[in-house]
């Protein structure tokens, strides 16, 4: 599964896809995690299967989704508690759900 976690400007992204990535790997879950910005959506959805939207973006979900939906990716808009985790287990358990409900 290609996972693509984005936010703002692309750093705090990156922590979560970190975490997510060693979440993954210690449930033994293969999962491609890649980070970025907001602006990089058009160059990222061909290629993903699951977007994580960070949280701070919830004004701009809407659109974010319709984005997604258009290139057959999950989008999901990640709570708060994700950006302040100190694992990635909730941003896989997120990921691996949006996953089995793609369609």
């Amino acid at each position: 599964m290609r996972i693509h976690v984005v936010c703002g400007a692309g750093a705090s992204s990156t922590f979560v896809a970190v975490r997510l990535r060693k979440s993954a790997v210690a449930r033994g879950t293969e999962v491609h995690v890649t980070a970025g910005s907001e602006a990089d959506l058009a160059s990222v959805l061909p290629v993903i299967d699951v977007l994580l939207v960070g949280p701070h973006l919830a004004a701009l979900f809407a659109r974010i989704q319709q984005q997604a939906e258009a290139a057959g990716v999950r989008a999901c808009l990640m709570p708060t508690t994700v950006f302040a985790a100190r694992d990635g287990e909730e941003a896989l358990d997120l990921a691996l759900a949006a996953a089995s409900t793609r369609s």
